[in-house]
Parts: C-alpha cells; structure tokens; sequence
C-alpha cells in the first residue's frame, strides 16, 4: 500500500473477534472490530483503577455489543475529559473513554480466553509506579500516544 507521495505506508491491523465481561458475568460484551494491539498505560489513575498499569485494546463504540440486562455498568467522570466503566456488582475495571470519542478502550485482561492481541508499547512512563520495572523491549512514551518515545 502506498501514500500519495509515493512512501510505502503499513496494512492496517486486522481486527479481531472478541468477547469479554466481568467477574460476576453481570457485564457481557463483544465486538468483531478489537484492535489487535493493546497498550499499557502506567498512568496514576489507570493504576488506581486497576491496581496497576492499564492494559487497553480500542474498539469502535458503534461495533460494540453490550449486554448489561441487570444495569450493573456503571460510570465515573475520572477528569473533564474521560470517563472509566466498571462492574457496580462485582467492581470489575472495564472500560476508558473520552468524552464524546467515538472510540471505547477495553481493558484486555476482561477479555475471554485467548484473543491474539499483542502489546505494543507502554504509555505515561513519566507517572509509573516505583515498585516495578518495565523489562521488556516496547516503546515507552513519557506521557500519551504522541509522545516520542523515552
């Protein structure tokens, strides 16, 4: 595949196949448009959130179905620009959004079974935890997706 000016651009990420919930099963969902790369995000409030980095794979809201027959989503406003969705049963972290994106984060750990994702780098470095390392090869962006890397 090539831009106009003439570069070779890559092929876009198949998507992939997915279903996932929470730990109680009162949230179910799934899609057949997951990004196939999840990121990390080592950000305070993604390690609050989950009790440590944010593993984040990115799904159309559109291409999202939800099942939530017991009305056990729940919602937090986290900043005035994202929210986070998660179990109000069972407390289970599912999900990140922008407000007004047209895109959903899902965490990857609430994913069934195995998915055939892969992680492709790690962001807001600059706020990791001090208890861990980060010991892999992947990219590390001090801050967002924009960044380059540290």
């Amino acid at each position: 595949m090539t831009d106009p000016a003439g570069a070779r651009t890559p092929e876009p990420a198949p998507a992939i196949e997915a279903k996932g919930g929470c730990l109680c099963g009162a949230v179910r969902f799934e899609s057949n448009a997951f990004h196939p790369h999840v990121t990390l995000c080592h950000c305070s409030m993604c390690r609050k959130f989950h009790g440590h980095a944010g593993p984040y794979t990115t799904v159309p809201i559109s291409r999202l179905v939800l099942n939530d027959s017991q009305g056990a989503l729940r919602w937090y406003r986290s900043s005035a620009s994202a929210e986070r969705g998660f179990c109000g049963l069972c407390g289970s972290s599912l999900f990140f959004r922008s407000i007004n994106s047209t895109q959903l984060d899902v965490a990857a750990g609430c994913l069934d079974g195995l998915t055939g994702m892969t992680t492709v780098k790690h962001i807001f470095v600059a706020s990791k935890g001090d208890y861990y390392e980060i010991t892999d090869d992947l990219p590390q962006l001090p801050q967002g997706s924009d960044d380059p890397p540290a």
